[in-house]
């Protein structure tokens, strides 16, 4: 069974311990989200993993860090790298996206030495595999998509993203919209390119059912592809968006009916004072499922910075009820990311995660004030245990130390804390006020 139908059944699962140590609650409550579709469990039958997460309502935001080969580059081994350092930096899951080179062996090995949730899009599968072989990339049959998540499920992929919201409709919109970027996801333009090629229905959309059989057998969870995601702030809640929305709201209660486990994918680029609406719609349309989101970027005219476009609006994002953070590189609209690209991007969404979470549980404000107190005791060390990114935070403070070990450089002896000390601390009031 699923972890789904499992919790239907009133059953608390070895993951869902697992995950409640972390969440440091009840794996009762973590039952019940999964039994009432709020929340999800990715984790594949055949992935042994050893950091269990579950997404969605009243946990930790979580983040996702995308790696994968592409034409212009393809190194293996440094993939491996981006892998084990987002699981240092705190991932709770990667997506292998991979487009070039022996997809099912590169796929192998990341899953092998993955300790966290694994995501791929099964449909660049097919299309990288016709492009090889010297096709066009839509030139494949409709047994090619279902083999290739039959594929990725055997292998032990705890979660896939299908582009089954793009439907006959929707492409009839899609040739009249004014939308600056037409479509922006990749397996999205995929799928579209190949309705239109061969006059047909989303094969994803049209075959369902046979998605849904494969995912069920090894408790995959669907996380429904945003296909038509605004990929430009003029584009962003327009019709395209909201029509696909409102298919893979019936397709999320597919899935709750026949035993899977389901989230749902969201924007992409989004002006700041539309990102509470976005989440709003997505959770009312989309029956509360789990909200994955990619950013939102909040403005178009920064590459090399996207990490931040992206983490200010997945801060509001999760805020206001995303559950599920897919982090963006500096890199991002420019190349295919270094490692140092996935760390910084990670960091960055890590950081909009955390901020959130602040506001969705005060309780989590514990770990701020811990450092608070840390700074206020000059207590270098305790700082650096508490920091999201204690490399960089020893690098900067061994970089230009201050004479006097309790201060840093920035103030030397103005230190605003350091004075305070010396006047309330060591009994000095009088003397203050005097003065």
């Amino acid at each position: 069974m699923t972890q789904y139908e499992q919790a239907i059944k009133g059953e608390i699962t070895s993951e869902m311990i697992k995950a409640a140590i972390y969440e440091k609650c009840d794996p009762e409550l973590i039952r019940k989200r999964i039994a009432n579709g709020t929340a999800v469990l990715p984790k594949n039958k055949k992935h042994d993993i050893k950091m269990h997460r579950v997404v969605g309502k009243g946990f930790f935001t979580k983040v996702n860090i995308n790696i994968g080969t592409s034409q212009g580059y393809m190194n293996i081994e440094e993939e491996l790298k981006k892998l084990k350092i987002s699981e240092k930096y705190g991932a709770d899951s990667i997506m292998d996206l991979s487009t070039w080179g022996n997809l099912k062996e590169i796929r192998r090995r990341i899953i092998q030495n993955s300790n966290i949730m694994v995501g791929t899009v099964p449909v660049y599968d097919a299309a990288s595999k016709a492009f090889q072989n010297n096709k066009k990339v839509i030139d494949f049959e409709v047994n090619d998509f279902m083999q290739m998540v039959k594929d990725h499920a055997e292998e032990g992929v705890d979660f896939m993203t299908i582009h089954a919201g793009i439907t006959k409709t929707t492409i009839e919109k899609l040739k009249r919209t004014n939308r600056i970027a037409k479509i922006v996801s990749r397996g999205g333009s995929i799928i579209a390119g190949w309705m239109l090629k061969n006059s047909k229905e989303n094969p994803f959309y049209e075959h369902f059912d046979e998605v849904l059989k494969i995912c069920k057998e090894y408790d995959v969870t669907i996380s429904l592809g945003d296909g038509l995601r605004p990929g430009s702030l003029h584009d962003a809640t327009d019709d395209l968006q909201i029509d696909e929305l409102l298919r893979l709201g019936e397709l999320v209660d597919k899935c709750r009916n026949y035993g899977v486990q389901v989230m749902v994918e969201g924007p992409g680029h989004v002006p700041l004072d539309e990102i509470e609406t976005n989440m709003i719609i997505q959770k009312k349309l989309c029956k509360n499922a789990p909200f994955y989101v990619l950013g939102p970027i909040v403005t178009d005219i920064a590459p090399g910075y996207d990490h931040i476009t992206s983490a200010i609006g997945g801060a509001l994002a999760a805020s206001k009820g995303a559950d599920f953070l897919c982090a963006v590189t500096p890199a991002e609209h420019l190349r295919l990311p270094t490692i140092e690209d996935i760390k910084e991007g990670l960091i960055a969404t890590k950081i909009a995660a955390h901020s959130a979470d602040i506001v969705k549980n005060k309780k989590v404000m514990e770990f701020d004030n811990q450092m608070s107190i840390a700074r206020s005791k000059f207590d270098w060390e305790r700082q650096f245990e508490y920091a999201l990114d204690p490399d960089k935070a020893k690098e900067f403070y061994n970089e230009r130390k201050a004479e006097d070990k309790k201060m840093c450089s920035m103030c030397g002896p103005l230190c605003a804390m350091k004075i305070t000390e010396d006047y309330l601390n060591e009994g000095n009031v009088e003397k203050l006020l005097i003065e």
